[in-house]
């Protein structure tokens, strides 16, 4: 089977729009799409924005300003897991170190 893209049909807001797609993204195509479809059609039904223009404008303003909270969420995590690991490798090394000193005083001692 190729993977070379194919036009697929996806629906949003009624419309529907053709995009090129290899067979192994298929899926994950029209879980976008749904998604998208999905938020456009909630701004539309609030009444505030008309036209499928400015609903598309907005719907993709909102969805990057959620991935970049997403994103800033992400990487505050990982500075603490970081932060967290290096803590943990310096208890670590220090107890290899108080045990190595015990080691060295258990053998003059004798």
């Amino acid at each position: 089977m190729s993977d070379a893209p194919k036009p697929i049909p996806v629906t949003i807001l009624d419309k529907e729009y053709l995009v090129a797609c290899a067979e192994n993204e298929r899926e994950s195509l029209f879980q976008a799409a749904e998604f998208l479809n999905k938020r456009m059609k909630q701004l539309r039904d609030s009444g505030k924005i008309i036209g499928a223009e400015r609903i598309a404008v907005m719907a993709a303003l909102n969805i990057a300003h959620e991935y970049q909270d997403y994103r800033n969420q992400k990487e505050g995590y990982t500075l603490n897991i970081g932060a967290s690991l290096k803590r943990i490798q310096s208890k670590i090394a220090g107890a290899l170190s108080r045990e190595e000193q015990l080691e060295l005083t258990d053998v003059s001692s004798s």
